[in-house]
Protein backbone atom coordinates (compact mmCIF):
# COMPACT_ATOMS: atom_id res chain seq x y z
CA UNK A 1 0.00 0.00 0.00
CA UNK A 2 3.23 2.35 1.14
CA UNK A 3 4.80 1.49 -2.15
CA UNK A 4 2.00 2.39 -3.97
CA UNK A 5 1.09 5.59 -2.59
CA UNK A 6 4.93 6.28 -3.11
CA UNK A 7 4.58 5.86 -6.86
CA UNK A 8 2.04 7.86 -7.13
CA UNK A 9 3.73 11.04 -5.52
CA UNK A 10 6.81 9.75 -7.50
CA UNK A 11 5.14 9.77 -10.77
CA UNK A 12 3.39 13.14 -9.78
CA UNK A 13 6.38 14.82 -9.33
CA UNK A 14 8.06 13.39 -11.91
CA UNK A 15 5.74 15.04 -14.22
CA UNK A 16 5.39 18.35 -12.49
CA UNK A 17 9.32 18.99 -12.40
CA UNK A 18 9.71 17.50 -16.51
CA UNK A 19 6.48 20.22 -16.83
CA UNK A 20 8.77 23.39 -15.26
CA UNK A 21 12.27 22.08 -16.64
CA UNK A 22 10.13 22.47 -20.37
CA UNK A 23 9.31 25.45 -19.85
CA UNK A 24 12.33 26.42 -18.05
CA UNK A 25 14.45 25.37 -20.98
CA UNK A 26 11.69 27.41 -23.46
CA UNK A 27 11.97 30.66 -21.45
CA UNK A 28 15.90 30.09 -20.70
CA UNK A 29 16.04 29.63 -24.80
CA UNK A 30 14.25 32.80 -25.75
CA UNK A 31 16.86 34.74 -23.06
CA UNK A 32 20.12 33.34 -24.49
CA UNK A 33 18.66 34.15 -28.44
CA UNK A 34 17.67 37.22 -27.17
CA UNK A 35 21.15 37.96 -25.54
CA UNK A 36 23.07 36.60 -28.76
CA UNK A 37 20.79 38.96 -31.47
CA UNK A 38 20.89 41.81 -29.01
CA UNK A 39 24.34 41.39 -26.94
CA UNK A 40 27.53 43.71 -27.62
CA UNK A 41 28.93 44.05 -30.77
CA UNK A 42 32.22 45.26 -31.37
CA UNK A 43 32.94 46.81 -34.67
CA UNK A 44 36.57 45.92 -36.88
CA UNK A 45 39.55 47.79 -35.29
CA UNK A 46 37.60 48.53 -32.10
CA UNK A 47 38.97 47.66 -28.72
CA UNK A 48 36.71 45.92 -25.65
CA UNK A 49 35.63 48.12 -22.85
CA UNK A 50 37.76 48.11 -19.74
CA UNK A 51 34.69 45.78 -17.84
CA UNK A 52 33.21 43.85 -20.66
CA UNK A 53 32.22 39.98 -20.10
CA UNK A 54 31.53 37.72 -22.32
CA UNK A 55 28.26 36.22 -20.97
CA UNK A 56 26.67 39.82 -21.37
CA UNK A 57 23.06 39.66 -21.32
CA UNK A 58 20.99 42.87 -22.62
CA UNK A 59 18.44 42.64 -19.83
CA UNK A 60 18.42 41.77 -16.15
CA UNK A 61 21.62 42.54 -14.15
CA UNK A 62 25.20 41.18 -13.59
CA UNK A 63 24.15 37.48 -12.91
CA UNK A 64 22.14 37.18 -15.44
CA UNK A 65 24.55 35.74 -18.18
CA UNK A 66 25.88 33.35 -15.12
CA UNK A 67 21.75 32.39 -14.49
CA UNK A 68 20.75 31.72 -17.68
CA UNK A 69 23.83 29.52 -18.85
CA UNK A 70 23.22 27.47 -15.55
CA UNK A 71 19.73 27.68 -15.96
CA UNK A 72 19.93 25.73 -19.43
CA UNK A 73 22.14 22.95 -18.47
CA UNK A 74 19.81 22.08 -15.08
CA UNK A 75 16.81 22.26 -17.14
CA UNK A 76 18.55 20.09 -20.09
CA UNK A 77 19.87 17.52 -17.44
CA UNK A 78 16.68 17.89 -15.18
CA UNK A 79 14.35 16.94 -18.19
CA UNK A 80 16.54 14.10 -19.16
CA UNK A 81 16.59 12.93 -15.76
CA UNK A 82 12.99 13.05 -15.59
CA UNK A 83 12.95 10.52 -19.13
CA UNK A 84 15.34 8.41 -17.62
CA UNK A 85 12.72 8.09 -14.39
CA UNK A 86 10.04 7.57 -16.43
CA UNK A 87 11.73 4.01 -16.44
CA UNK A 88 12.12 3.57 -12.69
CA UNK A 89 8.54 4.40 -12.36
CA UNK A 90 7.31 2.02 -14.76
CA UNK A 91 9.25 -1.09 -13.19
CA UNK A 92 9.32 0.36 -9.96
CA UNK A 93 12.10 -2.05 -8.82
CA UNK A 94 15.46 -2.04 -6.80
CA UNK A 95 17.17 -2.25 -10.27
CA UNK A 96 16.30 0.58 -11.75
CA UNK A 97 16.28 2.74 -8.77
CA UNK A 98 20.40 3.40 -8.93
CA UNK A 99 20.12 4.69 -12.55
CA UNK A 100 16.87 7.00 -11.80
CA UNK A 101 18.18 8.25 -8.20
CA UNK A 102 21.67 9.19 -9.65
CA UNK A 103 20.27 11.14 -12.54
CA UNK A 104 17.58 13.21 -10.51
CA UNK A 105 20.61 13.86 -7.58
CA UNK A 106 22.68 15.38 -10.45
CA UNK A 107 19.67 17.27 -11.56
CA UNK A 108 19.12 18.35 -8.26
CA UNK A 109 22.74 19.44 -7.75
CA UNK A 110 22.33 22.21 -10.93
CA UNK A 111 19.17 23.29 -9.86
CA UNK A 112 20.63 23.77 -6.51
CA UNK A 113 23.46 26.14 -8.08
CA UNK A 114 21.28 27.73 -10.75
CA UNK A 115 19.09 28.37 -7.91
CA UNK A 116 21.64 30.25 -5.59
CA UNK A 117 22.10 32.57 -9.36
CA UNK A 118 18.74 32.93 -9.00
CA UNK A 119 19.33 34.11 -5.68
CA UNK A 120 21.82 36.48 -6.71
CA UNK A 121 20.55 37.89 -9.29
CA UNK A 122 17.18 38.77 -6.68
CA UNK A 123 19.79 40.20 -4.81
CA UNK A 124 21.14 42.87 -7.38
CA UNK A 125 17.74 43.79 -8.62
CA UNK A 126 16.11 44.42 -11.82
CA UNK A 127 15.16 42.10 -13.90
CA UNK A 128 12.77 41.04 -16.04
CA UNK A 129 8.98 39.09 -15.73
CA UNK A 130 10.35 36.18 -17.23
CA UNK A 131 13.59 35.84 -15.61
CA UNK A 132 11.21 36.17 -12.29
CA UNK A 133 9.59 33.59 -13.76
CA UNK A 134 12.53 31.36 -14.16
CA UNK A 135 13.66 32.36 -10.36
CA UNK A 136 10.46 30.96 -8.97
CA UNK A 137 10.58 27.99 -11.06
CA UNK A 138 13.98 27.09 -9.81
CA UNK A 139 12.88 28.07 -6.29
CA UNK A 140 10.26 25.59 -6.48
CA UNK A 141 12.13 22.98 -8.61
CA UNK A 142 14.84 22.97 -5.71
CA UNK A 143 12.30 21.85 -3.57
CA UNK A 144 9.88 19.39 -5.56
CA UNK A 145 13.63 17.26 -6.53
CA UNK A 146 14.69 16.90 -3.49
CA UNK A 147 10.97 15.57 -2.76
CA UNK A 148 11.06 13.52 -5.31
CA UNK A 149 14.55 11.82 -4.80
CA UNK A 150 12.99 11.21 -1.53
CA UNK A 151 10.13 9.60 -3.02
CA UNK A 152 11.78 7.19 -5.60
CA UNK A 153 13.90 6.09 -2.43
CA UNK A 154 10.97 5.66 0.16
CA UNK A 155 9.02 3.71 -2.21
CA UNK A 156 11.35 1.28 -3.30
CA UNK A 157 11.36 -2.34 -1.12
CA UNK A 158 15.14 -3.81 -1.60
CA UNK A 159 13.73 -7.35 -1.14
Amino acid sequence: MASTQMKSIAALLLFLNFCMYAIILGIGGWAMNHAIDHGFIIGPGLRLPAHFSPIYFPMGNAATGFFVTFALLASVFGAASAISGLNHIRSWSAESLGAASSAAVFAWTLTILAMGFACKEIALDFRNARLVTMEAFFIILSATQLVYIMAIHGGVSTR
